[in-house]
This record gives C-alpha cells, sequence and structure tokens, in this order.
C-alpha cells in the first residue's frame, strides 16, 4: 500500500514538472525524489533525462554535473543513460536529526549551455531505532500521603526515528497503584507521568518496582524498557515551586564560555531538609548536558561549550528544583542563539577552465557558488574582482556566478592572468573572502615573425674564403612554442640570372649567412637577395628581409702597362731630335689596373735611366719628357726604366721600359737598339685576357693604316727591285706625320715606307729622307743599314 501511494506521488511529480519545466528556473519549484534510508547503493531513484525533457545523449554533451552542499557525494548520475541512482546508504538520523522532513537539497548543472535545475532527495525514515531510557533505572520517592490521581512526572525515553516511527506509547507493567498516563508536550514531544490510583502505605509497602515499556509507532514496533523504583516516604506536603514556569532568554553566539545564561529560582514552604532546594536538569538529552552547565545551589546556568546558531538556534531546557524531602518542580527555559557576524563568505568552485585560448569570443572560464552561513544581512553576499581585467562576473541562479571574458586575450600582452575573487558580507562587522585563480593564456599562431631590420648590408672583401661568415638576419616571433619557432630561407632572387645558390647559403635555426665560394671585385661588384622566416605554426605564417652584399675591393691587381707593351717582342724606340726644347713630349706611358678606388690609383716614377737627369715623368699621367737641353755629348740611345705604382694596401707596382733614340734631324741611320728583356711576371688570366684584347684590336688599327698608306704610296712607284718603293711625290701623309713640332717626327723629314713583297719577315724600310724644298742634282749614295728592329706588332723596320 506504501509502495503504491509513493509511485502516485512520483507520478504527479513528473506531471508536475513537465507542465511547469518552460518556466524561469530562478522561480521554478525543485524537482522532488524520495528515498527510503537504509536503501542499498545503486538503487535506481530517476531517470533525469525524461524529467527535464532531454534527449540520453544530450547530458553527456551538455557536461552534466551534480553538485550538493553535502561533502559526501550520495547520489550518482549515469550520463549515458540519465539514471540517478544512490551512491551509498542514507542515515537519516545521521543526515538530519530530529528534524523533518528530512531534505537533502541538490543542483543539476549544465554547462553548455550553462543552465542550473535545483531538486532536492526526501529521506524517508524507517523504524529502525528503538526507543532508548538514558537511565535504565528510575528512582521516585512518594510521601504516602499522597492523594489518588496524583501523577508522577517520569523519564521520558528517546527514540531516533520520527514521524509515526517515532515515540507514541507509554506502558506499565499491571499493578494495584498506579497506571500511565502520556503527557503531549508539544513539538511532538510525550512524557510519561505515572498516575496513583489508591493510597500508598507505607507500612504496608515501603517500595514498589514497575516496568515501564516505551512504545513507538512503527510496524512492527519497538520497544524499550526502564525499571522504576518507587521507595514511599514519609509526608513531606510542599514541593518546591518556580518564581516562573517558563525563562526565555536570548544569548548572541559569540558569548564566552563560562559566561551566565539565566538564574532560575524555586522556593519551598517546607522546613528542614524537606526546604532544601537543589537544581538539576530533568533528563536532558546529551547536548544540552555538553553545552549548559547548572548551578545546583544557587540554580545560575553557565555556558559550557560555544554556541552556533549556524547548528541550533533554540535550546529548550527543563530544569528541576528538588527539596530535601523527595519533592520537586520543575520549569521550561528556552535559550533562543543570536545570529552575529562570525562565519566567512564561502566559495565554492565548481569548474575551472585553463588554459583559455586567445582570440577566443566570451568564454565561461569558471562556474562557482557563493555561500555564507550566516543569517540575515551576515548572510548576503556581494562578489568582485579587480577591474582591470578583461573578465566579467555574471551572478546566476542560486547564488552561482560564471566568470567570462569581456573581450577576446591576447597571450602576447599577457600570457597568464592572476584573477583574485573578493567576496564580501553585508554584516557588522563586514567579512570577506578572497580566492586567486590562476588563467593560462593558451598560444594561436597570430603572429609573424619579424626581422629585426627590413634590410641588412653586408661588406664582404674580395677573395674571401669559401664558407665564410659574413653576417647573420635575425627575426623574432611574439608567439610561444612551435609557433615561435623560426625557419630561415632564401628566397628565389628577383633576376633569374644571379646564380644565387652558388654564391651564399643561410643556416635554417640561427639566420647565419655564408659565402659559399670566393667572390672576385673586379667580376661582381654587388648583389641582393631576400630572405625569408617561417614559424612553424599552423597555418605557418612567414615574412622576408632583403639583403645586400657588398663586395669590397682588395689591392689583388697589379698595373697594367698597356703601352709600350712589355711582352718580350721587340721593344718599341722613341725616336728624339737631339734639338727638341726641355719638356719636350718624348712619350706617354698608359696603364690600367683592375682594382678600384685608391687600389686603381696610379703614379708614376722613374725609376732608372741610362743618363739620370735628362728624361722626367709627370707623376699622374706617365708622361715622358726631356728635362733639358740635349747636347752632342749624350748618348744615342737611351733605356728608361718607368714605375707605375697603385695607391693600395699593400702597394702593387709595374715596371715599363722605354728605349730612346737621340737623332740629328732624323737623317742618320738608326742604330740597332738591344733586344727587350722577357717579361719576368707571369700576369693572372684576366690580365692576359685583357692584353690580348688590346693587343689584338691595336694591331688591326695600324695593319689598317699601313696597308692604307702602303697601297697608295706603291701605286705610283716606278718599276724597281722588289722591296723599293719610289719616294712619293708631295708631302707625306698627314696622320703620320707630327706637325706639332713635339712629337717623334719633324715636320722637315719624310721617310718613304714599303711593305717587302713576298719577305717573310714583313719589314719595313725607312729610306733617305725627301726634302722638297731643296733639289740636289742628284741624290747621294744610300746609306743602308742592315740594323733591323721589330716593332710589337711583328713587322720588320729596316733604316737605310
Amino acid at each position: 500500500m506504501e509502495a503504491g501511494v509513493e509511485r502516485a506521488v512520483q507520478k504527479r511529480q513528473v506531471l508536475f514538472l513537465c507542465v511547469f519545466l518552460g518556466m524561469s528556473l530562478a522561480g521554478a519549484e525543485p524537482l522532488r525524489y524520495f528515498v527510503a534510508e537504509e536503501t542499498e547503493r545503486g538503487s535506481f531513484l530517476t531517470n533525469l533525462a525524461k524529467d527535464l525533457g532531454l534527449g540520453v545523449g544530450e547530458l553527456t554533451a551538455r557536461g552534466t554535473r551534480i553538485v550538493s552542499d553535502q561533502n559526501m557525494q550520495f547520489l550518482l548520475l549515469n550520463s549515458l543513460t540519465g539514471d540517478l541512482l544512490l551512491n551509498e546508504k542514507l542515515d537519516r538520523e545521521e543526515l538530519c536529526g530530529p528534524r523533518e522532513p528530512c531534505v537533502l537539497p541538490f543542483q543539476l548543472l549544465l554547462e553548455k549551455p550553462f543552465q542550473i535545475f535545483r531538486a532536492e532527495l526526501w529521506v524517508r525514515d524507517i523504524n529502525d531505532h528503538s526507543p532508548v531510557f538514558l537511565d535504565r533505572e528510575i528512582s521516585l520517592k512518594i510521601l504516602e500521603s499522597a492523594a489518588p490521581g496524583a501523577a508522577f512526572l517520569l523519564e521520558s525515553a528517546q527514540d531516533s526515528d520520527v514521524g509515526t516511527n517515532s515515540l507514541s506509547n507509554y506502558t506499565i507493567s499491571p499493578n494495584a497503584y498506579f497506571h500511565i498516563k502520556v503527557r503531549d508536550s508539544g513539538e511532538e514531544n510525550i512524557h510519561p507521568e505515572l498516575v496513583l490510583k489508591q493510597v500508598l502505605d507505607r507500612e504496608d509497602i515501603p517500595e514498589l518496582s514497575l516496568a515501564l515499556t516505551a512504545l513507538d509507532g512503527g510496524s512492527p514496533p519497538r520497544s524499550g524498557t526502564a525499571l522504576v523504583r518507587i521507595m514511599v516516604v514519609d509526608i513531606n506536603d510542599n514541593a518546591p515551586e518556580f518564581v516562573q514556569s517558563l525563562y526565555k532568554v536570548q544569548v548572541p553566539e559569540n558569548s564566552a564560555v563560562g559566561s551566565m545564561v539565566v538564574s532560575v529560582s524555586a522556593r519551598d514552604l517546607d522546613a528542614g531538609s524537606n526546604g532544601e532546594i537543589t537544581y538539576a536538569f530533568f533528563y536532558a538529552n546529551e547536548r544540552i548536558l555538553k553545552t549548559f552547565q547548572l548551578n545546583p545551589t544557587s540554580g545560575n546556568l553557565y555556558l559550557k561549550a560555544e554556541l552556533d546558531y549556524e547548528a541550533i538556534q533554540t535550546y529548550t531546557l527543563t530544569i528541576q528544583a528538588k527539596d530535601g524531602g523527595g519533592l520537586s518542580g520543575k520549569c521550561t527555559v528556552v535559550v533562543e542563539v543570536i545570529d552575529v557576524n562570525d562565519n566567512q563568505p564561502e566559495l565554492l568552485l565548481s569548474s575551472l577552465t585553463s588554459p583559455v585560448a586567445e582570440n577566443s569570443p566570451e568564454t565561461v572560464v569558471a562556474v562557482f557558488r557563493i555561500r555564507d552561513r550566516d543569517s540575515g544581512n551576515n548572510g548576503k553576499t556581494v562578489c568582485s574582482i579587480q577591474d582591470d581585467l578583461p573578465f566579467i562576473l555574471k551572478p546566476s541562479v542560486e547564488s552561482f556566478y560564471t566568470l567570462v571574458t569581456e573581450k577576446p586575450l591576447d597571450r602576447e600582452r599577457n600570457p597568464d592572468y592572476n584573477i583574485t575573487i573578493t567576496v564580501t558580507d553585508l554584516g557588522t562587522p563586514r567579512l570577506k573572502t578572497e580566492h586567486n585563480i590562476t588563467v593560462q593564456v593558451s598560444d594561436v599562431n597570430d603572429n609573424a615573425p619579424a626581422f629585426t631590420q627590413t634590410s641588412y648590408t653586408l661588406f664582404v672583401r674580395e677573395n674571401n674564403s669559401p664558407a665564410l661568415h659574413i653576417g647573420s638576419v635575425s627575426a623574432t616571433d611574439r608567439d610561444s612554442g612551435a609557433n615561435a619557432q623560426v625557419t630561415y630561407s632564401l628566397l628565389p632572387p628577383q633576376d633569374p640570372r644571379l646564380p644565387l645558390a652558388s654564391l651564399v647559403s643561410v643556416n635554417a635555426d640561427n639566420g647565419h649567412l655564408f659565402a659559399l665560394r670566393s667572390l672576385d671585385y673586379e667580376a661582381l661588384q654587388a648583389f641582393e637577395f631576400r630572405v625569408g622566416a617561417t614559424d612553424r605554426g599552423s597555418p605557418a605564417l612567414s615574412s622576408e628581409a632583403l639583403v645586400r652584399v657588398l663586395v669590397l675591393d682588395a689591392n689583388d691587381n697589379a698595373p697594367f702597362v698597356l703601352y709600350p707593351l712589355q711582352n718580350g717582342s721587340a721593344p718599341c724606340t722613341e725616336l728624339v731630335p737631339r734639338a727638341a726644347e726641355p719638356g719636350y713630349l718624348v712619350t706617354k706611358v698608359v696603364a690600367v689596373d683592375g682594382d678600384s678606388g685608391q687600389n686603381a690609383w696610379l703614379s708614376f716614377q722613374l725609376l732608372k735611366a741610362t743618363e739620370p737627369g735628362l728624361f722626367g715623368v709627370w707623376a699622374h699621367n706617365g708622361e715622358v719628357r726631356t728635362a733639358r737641353l740635349l747636347s752632342e755629348r749624350d748618348a744615342a740611345k737611351h733605356r728608361l726604366a718607368v714605375l707605375v705604382r697603385d695607391h693600395g694596401e699593400p702597394p702593387r707596382s709595374a715596371t715599363a721600359t722605354l728605349h730612346v733614340l737621340l737623332v740629328d734631324g732624323f737623317s742618320q741611320p738608326y742604330l740597332p737598339l738591344p733586344e727587350a728583356a722577357p717579361a719576368q711576371a707571369q700576369a693572372d688570366s684576366l690580365t692576359v685576357y685583357l692584353v690580348v684584347a688590346l693587343a689584338s684590336v691595336s694591331s688591326l688599327f695600324l695593319l689598317s693604316v699601313l696597308l692604307f698608306v702602303a697601297v697608295r704610296q706603291c701605286g705610283r712607284s716606278r718599276a724597281a727591285s722588289a722591296g723599293r718603293c719610289s719616294v712619293p711625290e708631295g708631302p707625306f701623309p698627314g696622320h703620320l706625320v707630327d706637325v706639332s713640332g713635339t712629337g717623334t717626327l719633324s715636320q722637315s723629314h719624310q721617310y718613304q715606307v714599303c711593305l717587302a713583297g713576298g719577305s717573310g719577315t714583313n719589314e719595313f724600310k725607312f729610306l733617305k729622307p725627301v726634302i722638297p724644298n731643296i733639289q740636289g742634282p742628284s741624290p747621294g749614295p744610300e746609306m743602308e743599314e742592315n740594323s733591323n728592329f721589330r716593332n710589337d706588332f711583328g713587322f720588320s723596320i729596316q733604316l737605310k
């Protein structure tokens, strides 16, 4: 029958839940579930998914949890099936004591999205405790003069059960003098009274023992027994009487131990020992005995232990005043405990999410509940956090709060946050609790590597050793972990003709740049390329920087003499008339240097001369000029050594050898000149190429000029023997005649030149001078000189 009633109640509760499920949770009635105490662990209570109108999978998806103020987890939720099970056996008396009904509140917390349902577990009492008398033997003294109908209050039995299972009746063993009357004192407490049926006669029965039985209302009922020992005494016809039958007193819960609560007073009209009153607790329970202490002589009630409003708000004490004759009177003392603000607010953290990804929108970081065990304003609380944090507190139902990000977080600005949640009550004085939580911010790859410079300029001196470290590039990434690990690489050059892969390389880990081969300033003065820096995030971010490499010139090229050529062939001879004035331009030494800058600045110096002081060299342009007037005593042949030096460090130099022939009006035969000394220095490949190119161009040009002159002269010549040409009529071609008066040929002399046909040596013959203004009768015998010399084009020049 009882099980049917329970099922009907549960059906009505489910129906009630379905009707009002759409209402606001703040005002909705809590879900109620009932269970009998001592029910086995794992017993099925209900299916929450059905009660809440949710699918079975939604409980798991929404992160459903059970939150309770109890220290023990008395419920277990199966998220897969939605079944709510009992996690352990419940003892109603341990959980609620004498309070009825025994209600255990709890909350159902759904996180995604955040939602809370209130619920209650009602624990029904079963008859598992028997009534118990604190004293197994009750002594009672009754005057023999007691009139029939007199009632004597006996000790009450204690029963931990409540409701119908609590104490319901008392019985006394059968006897002729007494019967039991049950007195209801309110608050569901009953007391047994022993009622006298007929007058006692001490002389007949001085003592009487009866069995007092206490019965509860359970099914089957339980009972407890105590022995009542009655002693009949002589007449003491005045019992003590209290001044007040009820004392009410209010005591603050922070009252000191030992302080007086109240003083009770009783009086007895009897004299002697029958008028001497002693005070005592009348069958007080263990809690009262531990909390209060009564002076048996004065009736002063003192605190024996600290009071706690949050545990017990009211104490009801029965104090008995007994005289020496055994008569007693009773009064009731009601002690009301006044709440003081002695409990700090409590913060119960339900969940904490850390780390939180940066750049995330509004995110629930923490869910917590505030509790203050005080009452009134002492139990009201205010919750706050620091103002300078990107977080806000949002209140919810049942004193729940959520800590939510106010805006997206930036890990590079703040990698973590120390949040202090301050809870303050409204009592006097105000008490507060601070709870610190640390929220880590996880990194997102939102920062590309950044180079320390947008462009780098590196200087490398030519002729470097391969694998030379020429510089470094550096990039930093504000992210962390793999998102901040930077890898360097060379980007494809904008000029596809630049062989970048064979010129430089970059260390992928540290950005060091290396020259892969020796650089030559004369071949490559500068080049530029781009270096990329890429992080290891997903997706990877990158940036680039421009690197310019400037090759610095080294003085690795000696000056090279273009004129006169120093190639080991027959040296070139410069003709100087003896009538030349000081400063007469003999020739000009032409030299080049493959280097640049001061390494290519050339200076000229007369190193050695056959006759010092006769010739001088201008230091800046290499012009060789006469230093003084020539005389007949000066030698006809002169050899000059001109030093060509650059301004490098260390300086490099080259020597040019000149042969100068002094002639008198260019009419005397030329003397043979000594052979040129073979070249001593071995030119490098660039010098050889330059010399070959210049020699080829010069040779072709001079050959063309000579062929043109020879053709014109030979066309007008008369028949003569092979290898001879007639003197041309008219002046000598202007481009072969020095008309300035400062060159090697005088304007008054002309030479007849022809190419000897069929000659294997390609000889030129310098004939006698032709003087157009003076006609002699006949030319003198020709003076021939077999001294031949070879110019730098391989022609033989013969003076006649």
